[in-house]
C-alpha cells in the first residue's frame, strides 16, 4: 500500500533510531520525536499498519519494531532521493547566483577604476572558517562510490572513491547517517584525530571508506573554489609620471595579468578596527613591484564568514580621502545588492 506522510515520518523515525541504537524501537520512543507531535496510541496504530504492510517487523514478543528489508529499500529509494533533489536544485540556484555575482563584480571593478582614475581589483567572496553542511555517499558502480559534499555557503564538491566492492544500499545508508550525525556543522579545526578514529571504529569493515570521505570533507571545507579576481584600469597608472617608466609599467601589467601578487594582497590580514579598510604605502607593501605604489583594500562581507576584497592601486600621492570614501560606498552597495538578490 502507498504510505501517507505520517506513516513515512514514523518509518523514518524508526529507521533513524534503530540505526543509531541497534535496539528495537517502541511507540513511546517514537513519540518523543518533537517534529511528529503524535500520541503513543496513534503511533502504535500506525506502526501496526506498517508491520502489516511489511515495512517493519517485530523480532520477538513484547519487543519494539525494527526495519525490514522492504522498509530499508523505501528509505533508500524514496527518502534519500529527496536529498539528491535538494542538491540538484541547489546546484541550479548556485549557477544562476554565481553568474549574477560574476557580472556584478566585473561591473564593480570597472566603476571603481573610472571613479578614481587608479587601477582596481575586486575578488570573489570566499568562506573563512568553512563548515560542513551535508554529505551524501552513493554508489556509482560496483567499484566506485561518489561523495557529494555540501560546505557552508552551499559550495558543492564531488569526490570519487575507488573501492574493491561497493557496499550494499543499507550499508551506505548507515554510513551516511554515521558521517552526517558526527560531522555536520563542524569546521576543519573541529574534526580531530580522536573523532576520526572513533568514526573509523564505528564503521568497522568500512573504515577505509570513512577515512577517505573524511579526507575529502577536510579538503572541501579547507579550500573554497579558486579565488577569482576582477581587474580594471591598469593603464590608469601610466597617467602619473613617477610610475610611467617602462620597467614599472611592465611589472604592474604582469601583476595584473598573472594575478598572483593580487591574490597575496586580497588574502592579507583583515583590519580589526571594524572599518574593513587597510592602506599600504610604499615600502609597507610586501611585493617588491609595488614599493613605489600605494594600495588600499576594503573587505566586504556578504554573510557571516563570506568575504571578498576590493582594492585600489595608485601612486603614493593618491587622493586617499576620495579613495576610502568610494570604497566604503562600493562595499556597502555590494553587501546591499547581495542581500536583495539572495533567495
Amino acid at each position: 500500500m502507498p504510505l501517507d506522510d505520517r506513516k513515512l515520518a514514523i518509518l523514518q523515525a524508526i529507521i533513524r533510531n534503530y540505526l543509531e541504537t541497534g535496539e528495537p524501537v517502541g511507540s513511546r520512543t517514537i513519540s518523543k520525536f518533537a517534529d511528529l507531535n503524535l500520541s503513543s496510541a496513534t503511533i502504535r496504530n500506525e506502526m501496526a499498519d506498517l508491520e502489516d504492510a511489511g515495512y517493519i517487523i517485530q523480532p520477538h514478543t513484547s519487543a519494539g519494531r525494527i526495519p525490514s528489508d522492504r522498509g530499508y529499500r523505501l528509505y533508500v529509494d524514496t527518502m534519500m532521493q529527496e536529498k539528491v533533489r535538494e542538491v540538484d536544485e541547489l546546484k541550479e540556484m548556485l549557477l544562476e547566483k554565481a553568474d549574477k555575482m560574476d557580472n556584478l563584480l566585473r561591473q564593480a571593478a570597472r566603476a571603481l577604476a573610472v571613479n578614481t582614475n587608479y587601477a582596481s581589483m575586486v575578488s570573489s567572496p570566499n568562506y573563512r572558517r568553512n563548515k560542513l553542511k551535508f554529505l551524501q555517499l552513493s554508489k556509482v558502480d560496483h567499484d566506485q562510490l561518489l561523495a557529494v559534499i555540501v560546505a557552508q555557503g552551499n559550495v558543492i564538491k564531488n569526490h570519487i572513491i575507488p573501492v574493491a566492492e561497493a557496499p550494499c544500499d543499507e550499508t551506505l545508508l548507515k554510513l551516511n547517517i554515521l558521517l552526517n550525525t558526527h560531522l555536520n556543522g563542524l569546521s576543519i579545526d573541529e574534526i580531530n584525530l580522536g573523532m576520526m578514529q572513533n568514526l573509523k571504529d564505528a564503521a568497522g569493515n568500512y573504515s577505509d571508506i570513512v577515512g577517505e570521505v573524511i579526507e575529502a570533507v577536510g579538503e572541501a571545507i579547507r579550500h573554497d573554489e579558486d579565488l577569482e579576481i576582477y581587474t580594471s584600469g591598469a593603464t590608469n597608472i601610466f597617467k602619473y609620471p613617477e610610475l610611467a617608466d617602462q620597467k614599472r609599467a611592465s611589472e604592474l601589467l604582469d601583476a595584473f595579468e598573472e594575478k598572483r601578487l593580487l591574490t597575496e594582497l586580497v588574502q592579507g590580514d583583515t583590519p580589526n578596527d571594524g572599518s574593513g579598510i587597510q592602506i599600504y604605502i610604499g615600502d609597507e607593501n610586501q611585493q617588491q613591484s609595488m614599493r613605489d605604489l600605494s594600495v588600499v583594500t576594503a573587505t566586504y562581507e556578504l554573510e557571516e564568514g563570506m568575504r571578498g576584497t576590493i582594492g585600489i592601486i595608485g601612486p603614493k600621492r593618491m587622493d586617499y580621502e576620495k579613495v576610502v570614501g568610494v570604497m566604503k560606498s562600493l562595499k556597502s552597495q555590494l553587501e546591499d545588492i547581495y542581500r536583495r538578490k539572495s533567495p
